[in-house]
């Protein structure tokens, strides 16, 4: 509970009609939840406008609304609060209400197209290697110390966001690493948030069924960059031709990592196999559990960021020697009898497909096949679907296209998006099956002893969404179950 006046701190407020001194007992945006002792904040989103519920959200018991336009008729009782924007403020009010939390954290956010997941997951890993207590919010899952909480979005929207990160300071957390989406940025879900650092990954092509285009997709990372204070740092990633662009305006202190080029966290490959890798980082040798050159930037922008945080860089790097990565990161498996080796990773964009095979040509020993089944999401940005298949008949030996999340769309429909990539000579080396686990099957059928499989596109993901039904399905846990059907 909190007095209203109180959690407005920082809100752009145009005018206010009622009481302030009211006391506020929870915060809603969803009409359907407001009861006695709310305050609705009504936020015009893209599906709905939440101005439209004010009257409904009145006659459930809430006390205070806050709102970008006033209604017609305004009740004696209730308080309201006009605001420049709403989105915005609720991330202010929300961030008051459970305390301020991110002040009592060092939060540290990752943006970017690729390695988010990985990244913000090395860093938990490693922060409780090196004995603190930590915080994860992700993909995959987030965690309160040992503790984990299911994840819905790559970031929740701006109430559940600081709820949480009011249980990680309750639960004695110093550290929060948190993947920060190009959507999260543009909804204003992080607003009113501190961060201790932040850290760029790469931007290549995704998100532009939301963002439209590639510039508006770069401008929204920005964004986030820019809004750092003067007492945050900033990563970059020297090798990705938008990084330097990511820290043009920032107040933050400036950093980069690179295997490349000349850069304050230097990387570079000596050693790369399903053993691991072995790098020279800054100058001493280290091997590393993970697979891959993305990993290796991954592994750089986790020891960078461990150094902005004033770890001792030989203790980081023992540390961060000895873990694994995210789930679904680059899994493998290999088959009993056949030795088929299968990998299961998350690509869902051209440039992680690119990146994953990639490193398999660079593992395979002579003349393996590569084989890989990959789908396209859908209600998703279709522009990105004939790449996806091209990419993948490009680098693969022979391809399956089948489902992925189909979402609203039919299967069929989305194969046939991403058929229209694909040149004669690409033609030639796909089949088609819209059922996944045929088409996982079909691939581990047709491969030979020492084939490389590739299930690319769900990694994590334990269920195939169709027709707005979640139905229970892992890509690991069919693949294990081909494996023994074929060891017997």
């Amino acid at each position: 509970m909190a007095i209203l006046q109180d959690i407005l701190y920082k809100v752009n407020i145009r005018s206010v009609h009622g009481n302030l001194e009211v006391i506020v007992d929870n915060l809603q945006v969803d009409s359907r939840k407001a009861s006695k002792g709310s305050l609705f904040i009504a936020i015009k989103g893209s599906s709905a406008d939440g101005h439209q519920f004010i009257e409904q959200v009145i006659g459930n018991g809430a006390l205070a609304v806050i709102c970008e336009q006033l209604p017609k008729q305004l009740p004696e009782g209730v308080t309201y609060v006009q605001v420049e924007d709403a989105a915005v403020a609720v991330g202010f009010i929300a961030h008051n209400f459970y305390g301020q939390p991110s002040e009592k954290l060092s939060l540290v956010g990752v943006t970017g197209t690729n390695g988010k997941t990985t990244i913000a997951t090395l860093l938990y890993k490693l922060f409780s290697a090196l004995g603190y207590e930590c915080g994860l919010i992700s993909t995959v899952q987030n965690q309160i110390g040992n503790t984990v909480e299911p994840s819905t979005h790559t970031t929740p929207d701006a109430i559940k966001l600081n709820e949480l990160l009011k249980k990680m300071v309750d639960a004695k957390c110093t550290h929060v690493f948190m993947e920060t989406s190009s959507h999260a940025i543009h909804q204003h879900r992080i607003a009113g948030l501190r961060y201790a650092g932040g850290i760029f990954s790469n931007i290549t092509h995704d998100h532009l069924d939301y963002h439209k285009t590639f510039d508006e997709y770069i401008s929204v990372k920005k964004a986030f960059f820019d809004s750092m204070p003067s007492t945050a740092f900033a990563i970059s990633n020297a090798d990705d031709k938008r990084g330097m662009v990511m820290l043009q305006n920032t107040n933050a202190k400036k950093y980069l990592y690179s295997l490349k080029t000349l850069a304050d966290f230097k990387g570079k490959i000596l050693e790369n196999n399903l053993t691991g890798l072995v790098m020279d980082v800054n100058g001493q040798e280290v091997h590393f559990r993970l697979i891959g050159e993305f990993n290796a930037y991954n592994l750089l922008a986790v020891y960078g960021a461990a150094i902005c945080l004033g770890q001792d860089k030989h203790e980081v790097l023992r540390c961060l020697s000895i873990l694994s990565g995210a789930e679904g990161r680059f899994d493998y498996f290999i088959s009993p009898n056949e030795k088929v080796i299968g990998i299961v990773d998350y690509a869902h964009t051209p440039d992680a497909l690119l990146n994953v095979l990639a490193t398999i040509k660079k593992l395979r020993k002579g003349y393996e096949q590569i084989i890989t089944v990959v789908g396209c999401g859908g209600d998703r940005d279709k522009t990105k679907r004939p790449v996806m298949a091209a990419v993948a008949c490009e680098h693969s030996d022979r391809v399956i296209l089948t489902s992925d999340n189909p979402r609203s769309e039919e299967a069929e429909a989305i194969i046939k998006d991403m058929e229209a990539g694909l040149n004669s000579a690409a033609k030639r080396k796909y089949i088609s099956i819209a059922d996944r686990k045929e088409a996982i099957k079909t691939a581990v059928s047709i491969s030979k002893p020492e084939d490389i499989v590739l299930i690319a596109g769900k990694g994590h993901e334990k269920y195939q969404e169709v027709k707005g039904v979640k139905y229970p399905f892992d890509d690991k846990e069919i693949l294990k179950e081909v494996f023994e059907i074929l060891r017997k």
